[in-house]
C-alpha cells in the first residue's frame, strides 16, 4: 500500500504527459502553489476538507490541527513522512513542500500566518537515501 500511495504521489508531482481532443500530446504543468500540491498529492488521503478519514487505516485530520502552530512539525512529516504516510522529499521540491506546508496552516481553520519558506524545509528535509543495489 505504501507503495502505491508513493507513486501516485511521484506521478501526481511530476509534468504529466495527457492527450488533446486532437489526439495531440499536451504536457500537463507540475503542481505549483500549496493549493495545487494539496489537491494533487495530500487530498486523496486527507481529503478535500482536510478532515482526515478512518477506513484501513487512520488518516489525521490537518483541519484545526494545533499540531500544525509551529512549522517544524509539519515539514518534518511532509518531508519524511510519519506512520502510514510516504515522506515527499525527492519527490516535491523543497518550494513546493513550502506551499503545502504554507496552504494547510493558513486554510481549513488553522490560523498560522507565517509562511514557511524554501529555505525552512531546506534546514528540515533531507534528500532522501540514494537506492543502493
Amino acid at each position: 500500500m505504501k507503495k502505491f500511495v508513493v507513486l501516485t504521489a511521484l506521478l501526481l508531482a511530476s509534468p504529466a504527459v495527457a492527450q488533446d481532443s486532437a489526439g495531440g500530446v499536451v504536457r500537463v504543468p507540475k503542481p505549483v502553489t500549496g493549493e495545487q500540491v494539496y489537491g494533487a498529492v495530500c487530498q486523496a488521503c486527507h481529503m478535500a476538507d482536510a478532515k482526515g478519514a478512518t477506513g484501513a487505516g487512520t488518516i489525521p485530520p490537518l483541519a484545526s490541527n494545533p499540531k500544525l502552530a509551529g512549522a517544524a512539525y509539519p515539514i518534518m512529516v511532509v518531508a519524511g513522512g510519519k506512520g502510514a504516510m510516504p515522506g515527499f522529499s525527492g519527490t516535491l521540491s523543497n518550494a513546493q513542500m513550502a506551499e503545502v506546508v504554507t496552504y494547510v496552516r493558513t486554510h481549513f481553520g488553522n490560523a498560522y500566518a507565517k509562511p514557511v519558506t524554501e529555505a525552512d524545509v531546506a534546514k528540515i528535509a533531507k534528500p532522501p537515501p540514494a537506492a543502493s543495489h
